[in-house]
């Protein structure tokens, strides 16, 4: 697809497409969706992997030797209610 083609199906300039290939600006998100739009794709946002992840109870955890981990296990298991399987 060459600039011009999609600077057309975007409605951006194409002065504006050829800036941004060349690296001389980062273009806006909007301007960034639309042109992946023109290109049969989508932009999506989502969360980083390990934002909002509470550290804290993976350290604690990591600090407990394995049979302290064991015992944690059944303790939290046996904490937990039983659950029926239907036949």
């Amino acid at each position: 697809m060459t600039q011009r083609t999609l600077a057309a199906a975007a409605s951006v300039p194409q002065a504006t497409v050829a800036r941004i290939e060349a690296g001389i600006v980062s273009p806006r998100a909007n301007t960034l969706a639309r042109l992946l739009h023109a290109t049969g794709h989508e932009l999506a946002v989502e969360a980083r992997l390990g934002d909002g992840v509470d550290r804290s109870l993976i350290r604690d955890r990591l600090r407990m030797t394995p049979a302290q981990r064991i015992q944690l296990a059944v303790e939290e298991a046996s904490a937990m209610p039983t659950i029926r399987v239907r036949r």
